[in-house]
């Protein structure tokens, strides 16, 4: 590995969009929870698919790490460079380059964030449905396959990618997918790059799908006396096939955090958190159903929200659950667990997991996207206390492995990098050796991302 004769090469490249300084350099090496900071050795700013085809020729000709960046909002350590090398900040790749009103689609850059998107969509009457609740760059979110609190009704990255530009080890440009709805042709690249985590290439477009914005939108949240009462509810509201845009799980710390962050008045006990889309009848129908479904459950005190500004606030208050939650805990930092699990396995992995914390001696809100099995704990620990981490690491691994052994998935949506990595090998067996093939096949220098998601030395 040559990293300085890497930069210097990449000077003659990038010129001042190559820059070492130690602000830029710090920027690049935190996480948005537990890891230790991880500074690269540069970060480059690449303006076009040229420069990014250029840097990755230099790269791999100096077996130097390359490391993609967006908005730095992944949670599994996936943007940190930890072997050191260039960390690539799509930035200035930030445009919408066409908009297909008539077939629902639009091209676009890496570096466009997903409001960004949005906002340049609405005289069109289209809008870009996948919501991880930050404000993530559409690169970020197709590299981790991400999701969010609309992925009940409208899927995740994976459903909402239609094609890609890449970048590969050595320099070559690809284009995966096409415009069309469907395909027979070949491999499904476009498949196998959605959640790659940057370990294949580094996307430099998306093509994506768009859906038309709804006539009419409510949403609503409602109280319950339990966990229990709160789960069963989201379950029989799924197994009837009700047509929910959102529907949120929090519980009762979670609730305390939300009246202390937000001026909000709820009380102290598990809550959901709903949205309906469709005609004005549409959503009516659907959001009586909803009532009468979770009244037998227990539900009470709903407040139902139409006006838009009352919905974003609603939402924004959910969106910000991670940040309330740090900043309900001075001082402290944040494991935060992201497992999925069969629909009829939901209620007791929630019981179990809020057991395990209640037992522990440190503090875990429980709030989720339950629509799809998937829920998480942001578990607290002092970073200057070697106990309490390996509290939550241990509660970490029990929630891990708990989905394991009830057929779910280790992560929902927050994806591998280093933090899932040792998971790998119990969810998929043999194929996960596959997938080390398949990146040794694509990058045998081992040069993008090198660290992450697949087997090591892969």
């Amino acid at each position: 590995m040559t990293i300085p004769a890497a930069l210097d090469a990449l000077d003659q490249v990038l010129g001042q969009r190559l820059s070492r300084s130690k602000p830029d350099l710090d920027q690049h090496a935190a996480s948005e929870t537990w890891f230790a900071a991880a500074p690269p050795d540069a970060v480059a700013y690449p303006q076009d698919t040229d420069e990014v085809s250029a840097l990755m020729a230099i790269c791999a000709q100096h077996d130097c790490p390359v490391i993609g960046w967006g908005a730095g909002t992944s949670l599994e350590g996936q943007a940190q460079a930890f072997s050191g090398g260039v960390v690539v900040d799509f930035r200035h790749m930030d445009k919408v380059l066409e908009i297909n009103a008539e077939d629902m689609d639009v091209r676009v850059q890496p570096g466009i964030t997903r409001e960004a998107l949005n906002t340049e969509l609405r005289a069109t009457g289209l809008f870009f449905p996948v919501d991880p609740g930050a404000n993530a760059s559409l690169g970020g979110m197709a590299m981790t396959r991400a999701s969010g609190t609309t992925a009940v009704r409208y899927g995740t990255m994976r459903d909402n990618v239609l094609g890609m530009e890449v970048v590969l080890a050595d320099g070559r440009v690809i284009r995966t997918g096409t415009r069309a709805r469907k395909s027979s042709a070949g491999y499904d690249l476009t498949g196998l790059m959605v959640g790659s985590e940057g370990t294949l290439g580094l996307v430099t477009e998306l093509t994506l799908r768009l859906q038309g914005q709804p006539e009419a939108i409510t949403a609503a949240v409602c109280a319950f006396p339990d966990m229990g009462a709160a789960v069963g509810a989201v379950i029989e509201v799924i197994q009837t096939g009700l047509p929910m845009a959102r529907i949120e799980f929090v519980d009762a710390a979670m609730a305390r955090i939300f009246n202390a962050a937000s001026g909000a008045d709820m009380p102290e006990t598990p809550h959901l958190m709903v949205e309906f889309h469709g005609s004005a009848g549409g959503v009516q129908e659907q959001a009586k159903a909803f009532g009468d479904i979770v009244r037998d459950h227990g539900a009470t005190g709903f407040d139902w929200a139409t006006r838009p500004e009352d919905r974003n606030r609603l939402w924004e208050m959910r969106h910000r659950a991670h940040w309330s939650t740090l900043a309900s805990a001075p001082g402290k930092r944040a494991l935060v667990t992201d497992i999925c699990v069969p629909i009829s396995a939901l209620a007791q992995a929630v019981e179990e997991t809020a057991a395990d914390i209640a037992a522990s001696p440190v503090t875990g809100p429980i709030l989720g996207h339950v629509g799809d099995g998937n829920f998480h704990a942001i578990l607290l620990f002092d970073p200057a206390d070697a106990e309490e981490l390996a509290t939550v690491k241990d509660l970490s691994h029990r929630m891990a492995t708990r989905a394991l052994a009830m057929g779910g998935t280790c992560t929902g949506e927050h994806g591998i990098g280093v933090g899932k990595l040792g998971y790998m090998q119990a969810e998929h067996g043999e194929a996960w050796a596959v997938m080390g093939a398949l990146k040794a096949a694509l990058d045998p220098g081992n040069i993008l991302n090198p660290g992450k998601l697949v087997p090591q030395g892969g």
